[in-house]
């Protein structure tokens, strides 16, 4: 079988295109590149749909905790709390089989059993609560006096923070927050292995790995390709985000600008 063969074969196989069986034997780095790559797609859609509309509850979060209105306040700093303190394969576990209970009661919750929903929720709540704690770092780290100008120029309310506050807060955590989507990206790795049943052997990137690994009991081949991939990803959402922070700061002068670029980041 040619490469290209193999591609059009295994390239959609992930989200149910293309063959249905997986390689038993003579595995061709096409076959494992292919195939890793394919349950990319997975990892992407997690990241991105998760990134997406997080972004909007960490916005709310980090608005809320700066909130000096107790009843606002409390429910986002435990919210972020709770998401931030405790680890991220756990709160896929715990939300499995909460979705299953809740399944077994109510039909309504059969789809959130499966990974495309529910482990899609685990990491919205998570990554929502990691942005919205650097939001509101930024926030507190507007500077006292872009709020009194805005106040002279007789801002106040939603103007003053749609024009003022919330484009200061965004400038101010973008290099954070890029981190953070980073490391999102990363963490999708995990939701196969969590308790999210992985139907009909349609995983992501690091279950075909784990699946050639296995197979050929040489893991230094599929997982290099893996790690590949990832730093493509990696240095994919930096150009993203880089593009967007050079947005954010296209007012201030050139060396004030604050540049993005590839940080190590060991423990989160």
């Amino acid at each position: 079988m040619s490469c290209l063969q193999t591609i059009q074969d295994y390239g959609l196989r992930a989200v149910g295109y293309g063959e249905r069986l997986l390689p038993r034997n003579d595995f061709t780095l096409c076959e494992q590149f292919t195939l890793i790559g394919s349950g990319m797609i997975w990892n992407i859609y997690f990241g991105v749909t998760a990134l997406l509309l997080g972004f909007f509850l960490a916005t709310a979060l980090g608005v809320g905790k700066a909130s000096p209105k107790r009843w606002i306040r409390k429910p986002a700093e435990w919210f972020i709390f709770i998401f931030r303190g405790s680890p991220l394969f756990i709160q896929f576990f715990f939300g499995y089989f909460l979705f299953l209970t809740l399944k077994s009661q109510y039909a309504f919750f059969d789809p959130f059993t499966a990974a495309w929903l529910g482990a899609l929720i685990v990491l919205f709540c998570n990554t929502s609560a990691y942005a919205g704690e650097i939001f509101y770092g930024a926030l507190q780290s507007i500077p006292k006096g872009d709020v009194e100008a805005a106040d002279a120029y007789g801002l106040s309310g939603w103007a003053r923070f749609r024009r003022v506050i919330w484009p200061t807060m965004l400038r101010l955590a973008w290099p954070a927050y890029t981190n953070e989507a980073i490391f999102l990206f990363h963490a999708t790795t995990l939701v196969f292995f969590s308790g999210f049943p992985a139907w009909q052997q349609r995983g992501d990137a690091l279950y075909y790995a784990n699946y050639f690994a296995d197979k050929t009991f040489n893991p230094f081949i599929p997982y290099p390709i893996l790690a590949g991939y990832f730093i493509i990803l990696t240095l994919v959402v930096i150009s993203i985000f880089g593009l967007i922070n050079g947005r954010l700061n296209r007012h201030l002068p050139q060396e004030r600008k604050s540049r993005l670029g590839l940080r190590m980041q060991i423990i989160r």
